[in-house]
């Protein structure tokens, strides 16, 4: 039976990607790569005779109806996307035309950027009683934000951010979130092409510098934006250390070490 999967290729680096994502290439009679974001290296273990094609080029439309006339003679065809497809994948608008079309559907998740990149950059996205929440966005563009969630409004949690597709936005990024109280000196990390070999780039600055810091680096594209209140705590002289694993502390793995007062 026809089946189109859509697969998450991860951040970049071919081995980030899944053992499931792996094995469904090794099987799939078509693939359809987003050349402009996803290495061809990802499709590296499709068979011979497998139909491999780049959607760079393509309309929604024309990649629709590529994935519709694979599948028609009972193939496993691959839409591989970057990151995982459920986050700015266009997901929905692509499975839509499959459904009317009859065709079975998958999806296979995959390692979004984010945290590829604070991987990169040895940051954590948490920290105790510092932040406990991370804001996955972007900045308005040509594309309009809903009620509610412009940076400035997300920006008021002082929590972590992590945007997307909004490297030549960085001034509105410093005003915005100027705007929501943050400072100047708040700390901010760029990845560009977190986790490819030999292309990724970390830039760490500031509210105030990183637009120029990222302009003298050349990073103009496919660059993951992270700013948190928890950047740099690998320096601090002191944090918050978990709950998990303090003596005193019980769960239902181990019991509290009582202390003589």
């Amino acid at each position: 039976m026809a089946k189109v999967w859509f697969v998450g290729a991860g951040p970049g680096d071919p081995e980030l990607i899944t053992l499931k994502a792996q094995k469904l290439i090794a099987q799939a009679d078509a693939i359809l790569y987003a050349g402009s974001l996803v290495s061809v290296a990802a499709t590296q273990w499709a068979k011979p005779g497998c139909a491999i094609a780049d959607s760079k080029g393509m309309t929604l439309e024309d990649i629709t109806d590529w994935l519709i006339r694979q599948a028609i003679n009972d193939a496993t065809v691959i839409r591989l996307q970057t990151g995982d497809p459920g986050l700015y994948g266009a997901l929905i608008e692509m499975i839509q035309p499959l459904d009317k079309a009859g065709i079975d559907i998958g999806v296979v998740p995959g390692v979004t950027s984010a945290m590829a990149s604070a991987a990169a950059a040895v940051e954590t996205l948490t920290l105790p009683e510092v932040t406990q929440t991370v804001i996955f966005s972007r900045v308005e563009g040509r594309t309009p934000m809903p009620e509610g969630e412009s940076l400035t409004e997300l920006g008021e949690h002082h929590c972590t951010l992590c945007l997307y597709l909004s490297i030549t936005l960085l001034k509105k990024i410093r005003e915005d979130l100027l705007a929501a109280g943050w400072q100047d000196a708040s700390p901010i990390v760029v990845v560009h092409k977190a986790s490819w070999p030999d292309e990724q780039q970390i830039i760490h600055g500031t509210l105030a510098n990183i637009k120029d810091l990222c302009k003298q680096a050349g990073v103009n594209s496919q660059a993951m934006i992270i700013a948190s209140p928890a950047l740099g705590a690998r320096q601090w002289d002191e944090i918050k250390k978990s709950k998990l694993y303090d003596a005193k502390f019980s769960h239902r793995f181990r019991k509290a070490t009582k202390t003589q007062e």
